[in-house]
């Protein structure tokens, strides 16, 4: 036997819905400009360019820039490089190339391209890359 307070219960769940809806709230969380691709990279070619720009802000603009989902355009990949010259640091300058490597992913014309555009820069700066050191990334 069903308790009285349970059909009541149940009746509730059957009742119609109320006849109208709240609207949907459309929400603009950013008012900010859409930033251009060449915007981007003007923006990370110069704070790759600081003189002032030490090795922490050099890693911290690396590991935000790869975080993006993007494989870095080469002329930020140069400004990068030449930071890593004036910090005298060739170990970050090895680990960008392996970054732009893994970011390439399945892409594999990706990496070659890029290694090609900066080839100028890094014979200018003394830099090899991961295969002529003989470091095999998977």
């Amino acid at each position: 036997m069903i308790s009285a307070a349970v059909l009541r219960g149940l009746a509730s769940l059957t009742r119609a819905r109320a006849s109208h809806t709240a609207p949907l709230a459309v929400r603009c969380y950013s008012h900010a400009k859409v930033e251009t691709d060449e915007e981007f990279d003007s923006r990370w070619v110069t704070y790759f360019s600081k003189p002032d720009l030490d090795a922490w802000e050099l890693r911290k603009g690396m590991n935000t820039l790869i975080g993006y989902d993007l494989v870095p355009e080469p002329k930020i990949l140069d400004s990068a490089l030449r930071a890593c010259r004036r910090l005298d640091d060739l170990a970050s300058a090895i680990r960008i190339l392996e970054a732009v490597k893994d970011k390439s992913g399945p892409h594999q014309e990706i990496y070659p391209y890029v290694i090609q555009e900066l080839r100028p820069t890094l014979q200018e700066l003394g830099i090899s890359t991961p295969e002529e050191l003989g470091i095999h990334t998977v």
